[in-house]
């Protein structure tokens, strides 16, 4: 397993990582200071498994960071570690492409498991996030057949086996692709259906039928 930490920090990325190797002792652990040692790190070993990410970094304004490597890097899964507690903030952060997020001033049972849980396939959702309100007026979602045109031949797929109820494993083994594939499909349907849950996309989706979805038109 390898994970990269990308903090401008020294002292975190140093607690960080020890925190994760008592955790995980044969885990390999790369560093970056920024995005751009970041994004060089990850082009240059294909191998990486995980980013967790800080939000706030000099020269990094908002969820660009975050973005940056998410464009360029979409198989990579990424879990924010941040100071940011904002529940708009962290709701924000999933709904642009994070696999997961985790306060800093968790302990280190909560974010060993929020890693083990990111590298399985699961959506890690601060406690209480989903219950809690949104901050400011509502954003006005999309009506749901524009959301799912949105996906993908490749996305409607595995949209269809999740409302199956099937692990990342299985939808792999399906689709013949890796685990990597599916964590990244999954991901950008839960962005491009705005939701931040496995378990919302069903709710969400439980009212159409198959035919429904794969009629959606194409964007």
């Amino acid at each position: 397993m390898q994970l990269l930490i990308v903090d401008d920090h020294p002292l975190f990325r140093d607690a960080l990582a020890g925190a994760i190797r008592l955790a995980y002792p044969d885990a390999v652990l790369h560093e970056a200071d920024g995005i751009a040692a970041a994004a060089a790190r990850l082009a240059e070993d294909r191998g990486i498994d995980l980013v967790l990410l800080d939000l706030s970094m000099q020269g990094i304004s908002g969820f660009d960071g975050l973005v940056t490597l998410r464009t360029r890097f979409p198989r990579v899964p990424i879990l924010i570690v941040s100071g940011h507690e904002d529940p708009r903030i962290m709701r924000e952060a999933l709904q642009h492409g994070a696999a997961g997020y985790v306060p800093k001033a968790v302990d280190k049972a909560t974010l060993t498991r929020a890693i083990s849980d990111v590298l399985s396939g699961a959506l890690v959702i601060p406690p209480g996030l989903a219950e809690a309100p949104a901050a400011g007026p509502k954003s006005r979602k999309a009506p749901l057949p524009e959301r799912i045109a949105r996906l993908t031949p490749q996305q409607l797929r595995v949209l269809m086996m999740i409302r199956q109820g099937k692990l990342n494993k299985q939808i792999a083994h399906e689709l013949q692709v890796g685990d990597s594939t599916v964590k990244a499909h999954v991901s950008e349907i839960l962005r491009k259906l705005e939701v931040i849950s496995r378990t919302q996309i069903v709710i969400d989706t439980a009212a159409l039928d198959f035919e429904q979805i794969h009629n959606a038109p194409a964007v």
